[in-house]
């Protein structure tokens, strides 16, 4: 798997983010729509066409695994040179890489019956993409909390109606977010996902009784592609003695 390093899809160079959103179209498919971000150069390029590949290649390398270990799942899914630095594409992996590892460790439905990946996996994938880019510092909501939280919401069968998923799935995302703030920014998609997704291991196992897999440490191998990097103040950074939580 090549990865790809870069910013802007059109020319490489640096995205910059403004406070008040503007209008811009979107040099891939045309479609003209308000946005927060935008190339140094004045190009843009839409939430749609930057994860339309990377979230393909997701639900399906999610669908094909056999992988009790989410942590295994998303470094291998990340390597891929569809799943940029950052971006959209990856709200959809940390909720699915959950689910994928989720059933293939012999987790239940609601019901206790088995669970039917592929449309779990679809159920993802349309709830993720519901998900902007830049959540985390727009609205305050990291996507990745909010991308195991949707996973969870799917393995427990949560509404907005119901008491203790709908607990669960709160108490989650609240758990992500505390310790993505406790870390600060700027934003890393890596970072982010990394703790998002131990955190729900966590979460999986206390709340449905399902153990999955964990590396006993974390080595983030993407830190060359951000120039953001936090390196040893981040827990994920190689040889780094910051605890993740």
């Amino acid at each position: 798997m090549e990865k790809r390093k870069i910013l802007c899809l059109v020319c490489g160079g640096e995205v910059v983010y403004e406070n008040d959103a503007f209008e811009a179209t979107c040099m891939m498919c045309g479609k003209t729509e308000n946005t927060h971000a935008i190339c140094a150069e004045g190009h843009y390029v839409c939430d749609a066409c930057h994860r339309k590949e990377g979230v393909a290649f997701i639900v399906d390398y999610c669908r094909r695994t056999d992988s009790t270990d989410p942590i295994q799942i998303v470094t291998e899914a990340m390597s891929d040179r569809s799943i940029y630095a950052n971006g959209p594409e990856h709200h959809t992996l940390f909720g699915a890489a959950i689910i994928a590892a989720y059933i293939n460790a012999g987790g239940l439905d609601p019901e206790g019956k088995p669970f039917d990946k592929e449309r779990a996996l679809e159920e993802m994938e349309r709830r993720s993409m519901q998900l902007p880019g830049g959540t985390c510092g727009l609205w305050g909501v990291c996507s990745a909390a909010a991308s195991v939280g949707q996973a969870m919401s799917i393995l427990n069968g949560s509404t907005p109606m119901k008491t203790t998923p709908w607990a669960q799935c709160q108490s989650l995302t609240s758990d992500v977010l505390g310790k993505l703030a406790q870390m600060g920014g700027p934003r890393c998609c890596k970072r982010n996902g990394y703790t998002a997704v131990l955190t729900a291991i966590e979460h999986v196992r206390d709340d449905l009784g399902v153990q999955l897999d964990a590396p006993d440490k974390v080595v983030c191998t993407f830190f060359p592609n951000n120039k953001e990097c936090l390196r040893t103040a981040c827990p994920y950074f190689p040889g780094s003695s910051r605890d993740a939580d």
